[in-house]
């Protein structure tokens, strides 16, 4: 009777265990998130005061200025991984086109309000591009951990579910950029 008694009690204490290694797990996942979260929020509150200091310079670039604006707004309806992943992707190719096209105006590039915005944008997708990486490490520790036994069982009976990768949807995005010095 008191080997069986110790051995729930045993099997208890490894269940709450597994069971709090899987919340801790979750809470990093939605932590990472929210580190993205924000510096993705950092980018977007930075582009007003790009598109106004580049708007007097490139009249013709309308088009990238007002995609750069729908994006800003779609921003605030997102709400899953995958819908903040499409316009995080969607924008930094409407950012690189900016950068690109900033190169035909001299003047533009001397500015020191713009450089100093690019400069920010630029420790921005940095950190971005940090946060996306730590996230997915994290989300793949945690959506392993789902799988393997014996903690898939405890996640089962808990309702523990799997978590979206930040991926890069587009293929467009997986293309290297291509510099061309000959210009």
């Amino acid at each position: 009777m008191l080997i069986a008694l110790i051995i729930i009690i045993l099997l208890v204490i490894v269940i709450i265990g597994m069971y709090n290694n899987l919340v801790r797990l979750r809470q990093k996942v939605r932590n990472s998130w929210s580190q993205i979260d924000v510096q993705l929020q950092r980018r977007f509150d930075l582009i007003p005061n790009l598109v106004e200091t580049v708007k007097g310079y490139m009249k013709h670039e309308d088009e990238v200025l007002t995609k750069v604006a729908e994006l800003r707004t779609s921003w605030a309806g997102a709400s899953s991984v995958a819908e903040k992943a499409n316009l995080d992707n969607e924008l930094s190719g409407a950012l690189k086109t900016i950068m690109a096209v900033s190169e035909n105006y001299p003047d533009l590039k001397a500015n020191q309000n713009f450089s100093e915005l690019q400069q920010e944008l630029q420790n921005t997708e940095n950190k971005i591009s940090f946060s996306r990486q730590f996230y997915n490490d994290s989300v793949t520790m945690y959506n392993t951990k789902l799988e393997v036994v014996p903690s898939n069982i405890i996640a089962s009976m808990f309702g523990f579910k799997p978590e979206e990768l930040f991926k890069v949807e587009s293929d467009e995005n997986r293309k290297n950029v291509k510099i061309d010095f000959d210009k």
